[in-house]
């Protein structure tokens, strides 16, 4: 876990990988009842994931059309 912070590098990484993670521990504490740890776990990790990536995916979408916009 200290290898994935050192290597996010920007503060705004750190504050964006902070807000997913807890956004997906909400959603795991409200959702995920499955009687086992072990997959609460992966089931809570695997949400992380896919929200960070929906973040990163609408960050390169904002940064895109801001630069299409800059062009005109």
């Amino acid at each position: 876990m200290y290898t994935l912070v050192r290597h996010l590098g920007r503060p705004w990484a750190t504050v964006r990988e902070a807000s997913t993670f807890t956004g997906s521990l909400i959603l795991a504490e409200m959702f995920y009842k499955f009687q086992s740890f072990s997959l609460e776990c992966m089931a809570f990790l695997a949400t992380w994931m896919v929200l960070s990536g929906l973040m990163e995916q609408g960050q390169r979408l904002i940064l895109k059309a801001n630069a299409a916009n800059q062009v005109k």
